[in-house]
């Protein structure tokens, strides 16, 4: 039965789904308490479906959530919806994005729910879903859970009374993660006298992170770990490491980590205070594993935000570079399709198949520190990897979206800068998936051109967008 009542904001939003999951304001639509009951009663109707004629117990749901003040307003939402479609909900509490992945896996949940906007500001707010194999769920299902949301009148699917879920709560959630994510590490080593300072974003990580690293033997100093609902991800983070790298020095640290406020991306310091993004990260892992002949495929899965430098530098050691469009779901589909088992983004997304079905900072920054203690090298040796090629990127917010090459002059404004490039550079527009921005990438050997060519076309943009 079709329900014809749809909001003027629905109206105007067609699409719940983004690149990760769904996401919004709190309190806005989508992120409303209305609506997200019933994402989980869509959740919980195509669940039902799939698992027809099997045992009861099989048919829950994990949920898990950062440190946002909505968190709370939204886990109860997304509990009554699914419960009233007879689907039982174990509640984690704030989590990892990838500890949900690795839960719905191991507890053998139908399902595992996030409740984050990531590194998003506190006042957004996000849902992202796993299917029983802890990876994200697919493109048709989000778009049958979007139709039954905004087409369907989803009261007239609930199963009698007496076939509605329960909800409980799950207490030792956090120390089951920490012992999976500590066991990616080398048996034969530990962190014993390694000095390490921690952000945690004031997210999901505050309490399990410091604990992965301490257990293995290091000295932690923690920034980030007192969250209150609205700062996460407030100046500090992974989008933010410059107070991680001024702690690093004060601290004499060897490394820096920080992770955003869901904790599936790290971006890390060495003991100078210098940098080292997602693109270093993976040249770092990749290169390690390669000599070990840990690599499969000997192929490596970035995006086409990654520095050309990685590629350059990957080449040379023999290394074939995959680049997909931005997003990590992107990085792993290509991975799953094609048996590759390293991937990731420059801004911290790294995933290592062989352990995790999604981007988890901690087992990233596990990774660099395990090259760290098998090579003796320090952070600083290993973050000179490769020269970066000059790269300016321009955040514009936008009010619509549109089809680029639709807008007059856009093609051949892009084409003329291009041409002044000759070959020994590029340009790379897009659209944010999570928030209402407009990305403009542009790469080349002059850093004062390629700037003057951003902001040319960030101006355009803004005029014509706005």
């Amino acid at each position: 039965m079709t329900n014809k009542k749809v909001t003027k904001v629905e109206k105007k939003t067609t699409k719940l789904f983004g690149t990760d999951g769904i996401r919004g304001t709190a309190n806005q639509w989508p992120m409303t308490p209305e609506t997200v009951v019933k994402i989980g009663q869509a959740i919980g109707y195509l669940l039902q479906k799939e698992m027809q004629g099997t045992a009861s117990h099989s048919r829950k749901v994990v949920i898990g959530k950062d440190t946002r003040l909505s968190g709370y307003m939204i886990e109860q939402a997304l509990a009554s919806g699914l419960n009233s479609m007879g689907i039982f909900v174990q509640l984690v509490g704030p989590l990892p994005t990838p500890g949900i992945g690795y839960l719905t896996r191991t507890m053998r949940a139908a399902a595992g729910i996030v409740i984050s906007a990531s590194h998003n500001p506190f006042h957004d707010n996000g849902i992202k879903v796993f299917g029983p194999d802890g990876f994200k769920i697919s493109e048709a299902m989000e778009k049958e859970i979007e139709r039954l949301v905004l087409e369907e009148d989803l009261m007239q699917l609930l199963p009698p009374s007496k076939d509605i879920g329960r909800t409980r709560r799950i207490e030792d959630s956090q120390g089951r993660y920490i012992v999976y994510v500590k066991g990616t590490f080398p048996l034969e080593y530990t962190l014993d006298g390694m000095r390490i300072v921690l952000d945690t974003a004031n997210g999901a990580s505050y309490k399990v992170a410091p604990s992965v690293f301490q257990e293995l033997g290091a000295e932690v100093i923690q920034l980030g770990d007192e969250p209150n609902g609205i700062n996460i991800n407030d100046k500090v983070g992974a989008l933010y490491p410059q107070k991680l790298s001024e702690a690093v020095i004060q601290y004499r640290a060897d490394v820096g980590i920080s992770l955003d406020g869901d904790a599936d991306r790290v971006i890390m310091v060495d003991e100078k205070g210098e940098v080292v993004n997602g693109d270093r990260i993976l040249a770092i892992c990749a290169l390690h594993m390669k000599e070990r002949g840990l690599l499969k495929g000997d192929t490596l899965v970035a995006t086409q935000m990654s520095n050309f430098g990685l590629e350059k530098r990957m080449n040379e050691a023999g290394i074939k570079v995959v680049k997909t469009g931005v997003g990590d779901k992107y990085v792993v589909d290509e991975m799953r399709k094609n048996g590759y088992n390293l991937g990731g983004e420059q801004s911290g997304h790294i995933i290592f198949l062989d352990h995790t079905t999604t981007g988890d900072g901690c087992i990233a920054a596990l990774s660099v520190l395990a090259v760290m203690k098998q090579t003796g090298k320090k952070m600083s040796e290993l973050n000179h990897v490769f020269e970066d090629v000059p790269q300016i990127l321009i955040n514009c917010r936008v009010k619509r979206r549109t089809e680029l090459h639709e807008l007059a002059g856009y093609n051949d404004l892009i084409r003329s800068i291009e041409k002044k490039l000759n070959g020994d550079g590029r340009v790379f527009v897009r659209f944010s998936g999570t928030e209402p921005v407009i990305r403009v990438l542009v790469e080349g050997p002059d850093k004062t051109q390629i700037s003057q060519f951003a902001e040319e076309i960030a101006s355009f943009l803004e005029k014509e967008l706005s």
